[in-house]
């Protein structure tokens, strides 16, 4: 039988299996296996032909062909256009990210525990910066300073209840605004539960104890371990202490504007008392939460079904309850208090930014003492930033965190102050916090960073294209040089490929200009006080102007952001094109276990993987026969992960064959730890019957640079690169010219089926195929037992 597994984007079942008539035997609507209907029942029809590879019926055209089956994922990612809201959170998705992207040091060095506890307070930053969002454009510019002044509330009758009657005072309006940053929370949360039960609840099948390969330090690879794609203690401990601390975000907004007015001279001494004491609660139950988050990590040697009682349950339900206290010190009757300028307490981005830039820092510096202990075979030089990755990844999450924060935060004033400006003379509103307009103003110089390197790499682009272009005609034996423009066509497709090589630069230059941008943003709000433009009055010649122009730039380029980008996700699921230009970084990023952040998008492997391993222990299990499973790019992904998961007895009958398959080339660079030299060589040690099949021209697939004749005769894993096109030019046997196929349709390609059929015929002559049919694999008796 061959497995197929597609790629970024999905494709349907009738494309990957060549015919309009398929059937699904196993899976549902999200996910499922589907066959050719005339496949349907092939085992139960002819037995002994499925375990030479032939059609049960033994007709011609499918002689000496496997039983093909697809399994469909593509719905796991894509669906109706409202999950575009996913990409709201995208933050917190690359947070989660950084937390894969550790240097390959061994599992017992002391810096590994540090490195995941960083990135998940990095991550515990972001669920505060979203929180305080909420909070910022609720409570400060819509209750605090919109419904105070008369000119903005007027002509908006949905701020009736906040501007008379007894909602009118300060504290008041702010208790029956924080319902919208309370909601919020309430929505992320149950997002995770409820996706957590969709996707990621599939249960791992059941494995005998077997050898497994170690890497050099001794350890096992990640991905084979049983609990790897099943992380449901983590989920539900991090989820509740973000859930907590979301709430606690909204009480210490209520409760520091409340308590600064106690404190004052004619304020209340008794009530001042109780804010204090409340204050101590929400600064115990913040302990709670960093105890919580820092305290343990994933549990991965087996599948780990508990749940912490104390904080899935206690810590939200405690936070909820400090919340209520709070809202009821807020709502105290204060006739004499008066909301004026910027809500107190906004300067906590600020404090959040410092503390962002000090965690990744310090991300920055354990990273650089893993990749230090990783063996010598850990990265081999291919490691992504060297071992930066993970703290450049944290840093764009910040990053992206502040864009959202402003972005919407600038376009809700822009929106309230009815075409004025708001935080200037004649302005019905103070505006958002300065830093905010800081951050605003670095945007436009971060953006041309990004063009800067874009135009040389389109420059290096260019020159590549020409160099290699003479040459093109002599990799194709016995054909004559068409024309020119073919080969320009050609190189520029290779040249077009290998622009993902670039991708680490340019990584790197997006990293170092945010974080110095973003280190003089925060130094001029807190030295200046004021946005740029009014900061920079003093000024001589023409910076005053440039420094406004900057600033409204920014100011517009941020809210355009964040419209664009739930605009992108939206066209991203209804259009398949589309898709497939954003599903790339998507893909990898969702790929992964939530291990950091408990609100990024649901990781789909942990129902694919799982999906995949049942059906080749079953298959393999009940009929004793040979499987082939086929993966496309991110599904040769999925493939070697499944195949990891098997016990060595049901992976001696599975052979692998990847093609366009981005592990080498994206994976083992960018998340060395789990996909880098060490891993994929102890892969291949596993799984001698491994091929994986690459162009020139694929701008995503690679080779994977392991296995090779260890002394069995084993040929290499590599194949390639294969030609493309096909042919040169044109002749008699191809009178039309052969398409420039890149990334796809290499089962086009002759190679694609010898290279399967020797797979089989090797899994044959190793002597894995057990004599009786369901006497192996855990699904089925063991001899003995």
């Amino acid at each position: 039988m061959e497995l197929l597994v597609h790629g970024v984007g999905g494709t349907t079942p009738q494309e990957m299996l060549g015919d309009p008539r398929t059937v699904r035997i196993a899976g549902d609507d999200t996910a499922g296996i589907h066959r050719r209907t005339a496949d349907a029942d092939a085992e139960s029809r002819r037995p002994e032909h499925q375990h030479r590879g032939r059609h049960p019926d033994g007709a011609g055209e499918d002689a000496g062909r496997p039983i093909p089956e697809a399994y469909c994922w593509s719905n796991l990612t894509s669906g109706n256009s409202a999950r575009a809201l996913w990409l709201l959170l995208l933050p917190f998705m690359v947070a989660n990210i950084a937390h894969w992207m550790r240097p390959a040091a061994p599992a017992r060095h002391a810096a590994q525990r540090l490195y995941d506890v960083l990135v998940r307070l990095v991550a515990l930053s972001l669920t505060v910066l979203l929180t305080a969002a909420a909070c910022e454009v609720a409570l400060d510019l819509v209750a605090w300073q919109c419904a105070a002044a008369e000119h903005c509330a007027a002509g908006k009758p949905w701020l009736g209840p906040l501007t008379g009657g007894w909602w009118a005072q300060p504290g008041r309006r702010l208790v029956l605004a924080a319902a919208a940053p309370v909601a919020l929370t309430a929505l992320l949360w149950w997002l995770s539960h409820r996706t957590w039960s969709a996707y990621e609840s599939a249960s791992p099948p059941p494995r005998p104890p077997g050898p497994v390969r170690p890497l050099p330090g001794g350890e096992r690879p990640a991905l084979s371990l049983p609990g790897f794609w099943y992380g449901r203690r983590l989920v539900s401990r991090l989820r509740a202490a973000h859930t907590a601390a979301g709430l606690l975000t909204v009480a210490a907004a209520l409760l520091v504007p409340a308590l600064g007015h106690d404190r004052r001279p004619g304020g209340g001494g008794a009530a001042a008392v109780w804010g204090w004491t409340l204050a101590a609660a929400v600064a115990a139950g913040w302990a709670a939460v960093v105890v919580v988050v820092a305290r343990r990590g994933r549990t991965e040697a087996e599948p780990d079904e508990r749940t912490d009682r104390w904080a899935s349950k206690v810590l939200p339900g405690a936070a909820l309850g400090v919340l209520a206290l709070v809202a009821g010190y807020a709502a105290w009757s204060r006739p004499e208090w008066s909301a004026a300028a910027r809500l107190p307490g906004t300067g906590v981005f600020a404090w959040l930014m410092l503390l962002q830039g000090v965690l990744v820092t310090a991300l920055a510096g354990t990273a650089c003492v893993l990749h230090r202990a990783a063996p010598p075979e850990g990265c081999a030089g291919r490691c992504a930033m060297g071992g930066l990755g993970g703290a450049a990844a944290a840093l764009l999450a910040c990053g992206l965190g502040g864009v959202l924060t402003g972005g919407t935060a600038q376009r809700v004033a822009d929106w309230l102050d009815r075409g004025g400006t708001p935080g200037v003379a004649g302005g019905a509103v103070a505006g958002p916090p300065v830093l905010l307009s800081w951050q605003a103003a670095v945007i436009p110089v971060l953006l041309l960073v990004v063009v800067v390197f874009a135009g040389y790499a389109a420059a290096r682009t260019w020159h590549l294209c020409r160099r290699i272009a003479p040459g093109v005609v002599g990799s194709y034996e016995g054909e004559r040089r068409e024309s020119v423009s073919r080969s320009r066509r050609i190189a520029r497709a290779v040249a077009r490929a290998r622009l993902t090589d670039s991708t680490p630069a340019l990584a790197a230059a997006v990293t170092a200009a945010t974080l110095l941008l973003g280190t003089g943003a925060l130094a001029g709000a807190a030295l200046t006080g004021t946005p740029p433009g009014p900061a920079a009055d003093t000024w001589p010649g023409p910076l005053p102007a440039l420094a406004d122009t900057v600033q409204s730039l920014g100011s517009w380029l941020m809210g355009a952001m964040v419209l664009l980008l739930v605009a992108m996700g939206r066209r991203a699921y209804r259009d398949a094109a589309a898709r497939r230009t954003v599903g790339i970084l998507w893909d990898v990023g969702t790929f992964w276990p939530r291990a950091a952040h408990p609100f990024a998008p649901p990781c789909y492997a942990e129902r694919a993987v799982p999906d995949l391993t049942w059906r080749m222990y079953a298959w393999t299990g009940l009929t004793g026969g040979r499987l082939v499973i086929s993966g496309h790019s991110q599904g040769s992904v999925l493939a070697a992960a499944a195949v990891w998961q098997l016990d060595p007895a049901t992976r001696g009958r599975v052979a692998l064959l990847t093609y366009g398959s981005p592990l080498e080339r994206l994976y083992g660079r960018w998340f060395p730890a789990c996909f880098g030299p060490g891993p994929l060589n102890a892969l291949a040690g596993e799984v001698d019957c491994w091929r994986n099949l690459w162009r020139l021209t694929d701008p995503i697939g690679g080779p994977v640079l392991v296995g090779g004749d260890g002394g069995d005769g084993a040929p290499p894993v590599d194949r390639g690169p294969l030609k493309d096109p096909l042919h040169y030019g044109r002749s008699m046997e191809h009178p039309l010219p052969a398409p420039i196929l890149g990334h796809g349709e290499y089962q086009a390609d002759p190679v694609f089926g010898a290279e399967r059929a020797a797979l089989l015929d090797r899994l044959a002559g190793a002597g894995r195929r057990p004599a009786v049919p369901g006497q192996a694999g855990p699904l089925a008796p063991r001899p003995g037992s």
